[in-house]
């Protein structure tokens, strides 16, 4: 197999009502993907619905965001990503949820997403998520009918640090809770602390700090394969 990599985006643009404009956080897919690339992982992009993602934490003085935004073929490929459809899952040695607030919106009922994420997880692969990028497992099934969460060990943003940004009564449900309600056992640490969760090919990270680690954690599950 080609070494591949599938990052999931989102494409929702809007935080709730409000007004206030989000998308992927782009530290959240740079940072992984520096760790990844180097290794001579290729990344794919794919997102709900396609095409020119929204983007979020366009933070230039950040050299590696720079790095990724300024590398011409991949600013391509996240300007113009895959559907859902277009993406083989065989293809793909990991899955990568990328956070932001957008992706409360559009990944938890996305069953094309799911059915991805489950396909390479039940083919051996890895699959991971930083932030709210884990709002996209809280409906993977397995095919046994469990939830992918169902007892494994898992991180994502904190109910706390979602009171922090003022965004608890704005999104659509609380993602620490959600994971609970599935099984999942949940770990954290104080806001802001980088901090990733790795068990059975589960890799996740709770912020925009842990997005490296996640790279760096997925990337030493890959090599065990």
């Amino acid at each position: 197999m080609e070494k591949k990599v599938l990052f999931v985006v989102t494409s929702h643009d809007k935080k709730g009502d409000t007004g206030q404009p989000t998308g992927y956080y782009l530290g959240e897919v740079s940072h992984p993907w520096d760790v990844l690339h180097a290794a001579g992982y290729e990344i794919d992009f794919v997102s709900p619905k396609g095409g020119k993602a929204p983007v979020d934490g366009l933070n230039l003085d950040d050299a590696v965001n720079r790095k990724f935004w300024e590398d011409e073929k991949y600013h391509h490929k996240i300007e113009h990503t895959l559907t859902p459809s277009e993406v083989k899952p065989e293809d793909y040695a990991a899955i990568f949820y990328a956070g932001g607030h957008g992706t409360m919106w559009d990944f938890p009922e996305n069953e094309a997403l799911a059915a991805i994420g489950r396909k390479i997880y039940e083919n051996g692969g890895v699959v991971s998520a930083v932030c709210h990028g884990p709002s996209a497992l809280v409906n993977v099934t397995l095919s046994n009918g469990n939830y992918l969460v169902d007892g494994k060990k898992v991180n994502a943003f904190t109910s706390e640090e979602e009171v922090a940004v003022k965004l608890d009564k704005v999104v659509p449900f609380l993602l620490e809770e959600k994971l609970k309600e599935r099984g999942a056992l949940f770990e954290k640490s104080g806001l802001w602390q980088p901090h990733v969760t790795v068990d059975q090919r589960l890799v996740t990270g709770q912020n925009p700090q842990s997005a490296k680690g996640v790279g760096e954690a997925v990337l030493a599950e890959l090599e065990k394969q």
